[in-house]
């Protein structure tokens, strides 16, 4: 059945529904990926494993989303996004099902890799495709909702984790898997926008009734590597998510924090979880700075390369102070229930001093480093073509996601190693301000995009303007024959 022919099919209605479904399931891949991390000590009592296990299968599962977003990326350049996208979901969720009912650790491990093969399709195809529905003045504002989907899929996971399974762990994996399952369903309706349709120099190719034609090919991955913009890129990636892995073990600090208060393991988790998140919320400034570098970045082709720079090198000496706070005097009812714990906590970020002072430097901290968040996508889009975009996510999201894996794995050695001189929960604090120092040179990074992507920008629109003109062209020859 071929649905473009109704008449509703593309309008601007259909597109908003298709932006929501993209949001809600970048939203839920994201949730997928942050239900496991909030219930390594559940999990790890029991399966009898250790909870260092249990952060090896997460940092195995994000070297697998980085490696399959590259083919799925690849294939996506090449072919029907679409049907990929359908595919990579119901992928995912018929593997969290099954990790839902694991009975041991080595099904726990291969079912959640399962899952991590699907999740790695919309780090790439996804992205190809909101490029494709969104003009560029727009996108860094789209951006910043595509990217906080994510962050808040990754909070939601975080959440229900703690939430759901602090007595039982399988519950949400269980939810996650419905979920996924209903909107692979809802995603069967929506809307692919034509490769390159929102690039303002192929108009006039689109307004005549003419189509984008080009597809990837292997001889253009040098090119996409010539372009010295997607390599600091790349690089800034891999740097900063070594941060990003390493913050994996923020929920662990605070739920240690509560325990050497006096509070048991349940109460811990569900209450830290819910503080680290809470903490997290300046990340929703990527929303203004996602507007800010859309306006700046008319003017100032180096606009959105210096938002990063100053968002990314700003935000270190705020988390290093936020790790460094005491939370004394936490108070939490005796027999309290899961919803009485969370009011409690919430209740302690507000009324308790030293609480809502980690809330206001949480607040500039991670506000700061969501000046990254739309304009490193945005980024991304603008340096190069529509038929090359799934595989730069892909390349990006490889190296990204090989600086989650250092990070994650590796804090878990740090801390452990931390552990010798200070003990829990010391060494979560002075382990994750050790991480916060990559941020560092990502910031550097970002700082020679400054001087590169004005060059390489305007360079990607002439080729678009060339083809442009060259489609037409073509398309009058083939009307006087």
């Amino acid at each position: 059945m071929n649905f473009e022919h109704f008449a509703w099919w593309g309008k601007r209605p259909h597109r908003i529904y298709t932006i929501v479904v993209f949001l809600i399931l970048a939203s839920l891949d994201n949730a997928a990926r942050a239900v496991l991390p909030p219930l390594y000590a559940v999990i790890a009592q029991d399966l009898n494993v250790t909870e260092a296990s249990l952060g090896l299968v997460t940092a195995l599962s994000i070297l697998v989303v980085a490696v399959t977003a590259l083919l799925w990326g690849y294939w996506g350049d090449r072919g029907n996004r679409k049907q990929l996208l359908l595919w990579g979901t119901l992928i995912w969720s018929v593997a969290m099902y099954m990790t839902s009912i694991a009975t041991s650790y080595q099904q726990l491990l291969i079912y959640h890799l399962i899952t991590a093969v699907g999740i790695g399709c919309i780090a790439s195809v996804g992205f190809s495709i909101v490029t494709d529905l969104i003009p560029p003045h727009q996108r860094g504002l789209l951006m910043s909702f595509w990217g906080l989907s994510q962050a808040g899929g990754g909070g939601f996971g975080s959440l229900l984790g703690s939430m759901l399974g602090a007595s039982n762990w399988r519950i949400p994996f269980l939810y996650t898997a419905g979920a996924g399952f209903l909107f692979a369903a809802l995603y069967f309706w929506s809307y692919e926008p034509r490769r390159g349709q929102s690039e303002p120099e192929l108009n006039k190719v689109f307004e005549s009734g003419e189509r984008y034609g080009r597809r990837i090919r292997k001889s253009d991955l040098r090119e996409i590597l010539a372009n010295r913009s997607n390599i600091w890129l790349f690089l800034q990636g891999f740097m900063s998510t070594i941060a990003f892995g390493a913050l994996v073990w923020m929920p662990r600090l605070y739920i240690g924090r509560l325990q050497s208060m006096g509070y048991d393991l349940e109460t811990a988790t569900v209450a830290g979880n819910l503080l680290s998140l809470i903490f997290q919320m300046g990340l929703y400034a990527a929303i203004l700075s996602g507007i800010v570098g859309d306006r700046w970045q008319r003017t100032n082709l180096a606009a959105r390369s210096w938002l990063c720079t100053i968002g990314s090198i700003g935000s270190v000496p705020f988390l290093i102070l936020l790790f460094l706070l005491p939370i004394p005097e936490f108070f939490i009812p005796a027999d309290a229930t899961r919803i009485e714990i969370a009011w409690a906590t919430i209740t302690n970020v507000l009324g308790n001093g030293w609480v809502l002072v980690s809330f206001l430097v949480s607040l500039i901290g991670f506000g700061l480093m969501a000046m990254d968040v739309p304009n490193r996508s945005a980024l991304l889009s603008e340096l190069n073509q529509p038929e090359h975009r799934g595989t730069v996510a892909g390349m990006s999201t490889l190296l990204a996601g090989v600086g989650l894996a250092v990070g994650n794995g590796l804090t878990g050695i740090v801390l452990a190693w931390l552990s010798l001189w200070a003990a829990p929960p010391a060494n979560y604090a002075y382990g994750l301000i050790i991480f916060q120092l990559f941020f560092l040179p990502a910031g550097y990074f970002y700082y020679r995009t400054t001087q590169s992507t004005p060059a390489n920008i305007a360079h990607a629109r002439r080729i678009l303007v060339k083809r442009g003109k060259q489609t037409t062209i073509e398309r009058i020859a083939d009307n006087e024959h």
